[in-house]
């Protein structure tokens, strides 16, 4: 039991990294809307 108390509550790494894949989500998702809301526009 009491190894259990040495487990760090925060792991920097790990939620720089999935900060980091949740921004690059965000930007495509973004980018994708982006693209498709100007591809609907037909100019005469």
């Amino acid at each position: 039991m009491v190894q259990l108390v040495n487990i760090p509550l925060v792991s920097w790494t790990n939620g720089t990294i999935m900060i980091a894949i949740f921004g690059f989500v965000c930007l495509g998702l973004i980018a994708t809307l982006l693209i498709l809301v100007n591809s609907g526009k037909k100019k005469k």
